[in-house]
């Protein structure tokens, strides 16, 4: 009988080494206990924080990690302006001017199934980039020639951006995601036209932190407002968030979001050697 819906798995923003131990140790517990079609994961501050370079673009896609969206530290590490191109599953914000490299939307087939990839960012309190609601109409014409899945990642700052992205997208898309702002938001719900929606998906990394990073030095900025370097939280209880969405095939819209927010002990979390 053929398959009348597919499961997604969507991985909040992954933090550093601690967040891809964590996001390593997660995803064949969650595939064993769910029937998962894609995984798709927010990978912006996997590599030491900061953007991702070739080795953990490796990382991730050899863990079962199918689309890597981004969002406002995509050029962080140099190398990826160069070799962006080369990196078939990853996907920067399609709302950069369209001269910048990289893919504007990915069509992901497995098993004889679609599923196409928007990744946008917010202008509210982010960077000046054309408008993501506009791009999302334009791109999202262009993939219906090939599947009527569409999942969309809006990495933004502003939850009512994201929100209103929601509403405009509803019944056009399968799903819209939020990502960004690091704290899982318990407002996920299929909107009426069908389209799964969740204002921040959360993140991967360490809970004793501040948003995946180390917690001391956050303090420091805002006790003293004087610069200083912010680098991932290495150690403490790790927490892995991320949505289950469920989309019927042939309509293309969600039957249903659920939130994942589990937790492990440190010293279940082996971390690689290198950031």
């Amino acid at each position: 009988m053929p398959k009348k819906e597919i499961t997604i798995l969507f991985i909040g923003d992954i933090i550093g080494r601690y967040g891809r131990a964590i996001t390593k140790k997660m995803i064949p517990a969650i595939k064993a206990k769910e029937r998962i079609d894609f995984v798709i994961t927010n990978g912006e501050n996997s590599a030491a924080g900061y953007g991702i370079t070739e080795k953990v673009y490796n990382e991730l896609t050899g863990a079962g990690i199918d689309i890597i969206t981004m969002g406002n530290h995509v050029w962080d590490k140099k190398e990826i302006v160069t070799k962006i191109d080369e990196y078939v599953d990853l996907l920067r914000p399609a709302n950069y001017p369209k001269e910048v490299p990289g893919k504007e939307y990915l069509i992901k087939e497995k098993n004889k199934v679609k599923i196409g990839i928007i990744n946008l960012c917010g202008r509210v309190f982010m960077p000046a980039l054309d408008c993501p609601f506009k791009k999302a109409e334009k791109l999202i014409e262009e993939i219906k020639k090939s599947t009527n899945i569409i999942l969309v990642d809006i990495h933004a700052e502003a939850t009512s951006e994201k929100e209103a992205m929601g509403f405009f997208l509803d019944g056009k898309v399968s799903a819209v995601i939020g990502t960004h702002t690091h704290i899982q938001t318990a407002d996920e719900r299929v909107m009426p036209g069908g389209t799964a929606f969740i204002a921040d998906a959360g993140m991967v990394g360490s809970e004793d932190s501040v948003i995946g990073m180390n917690k001391e030095q956050i303090l420091k900025r805002f006790l003293t407002q004087m610069p200083h370097k912010f680098e991932v939280a290495k150690e403490g209880p790790a927490i892995f968030n991320a949505v289950l969405i469920k989309v019927d095939i042939a309509t293309g819209k969600a039957t249903s979001i659920q939130r994942i927010f589990e937790r492990a002990p440190e010293e279940e979390i082996k971390e690689p050697a290198e950031n």
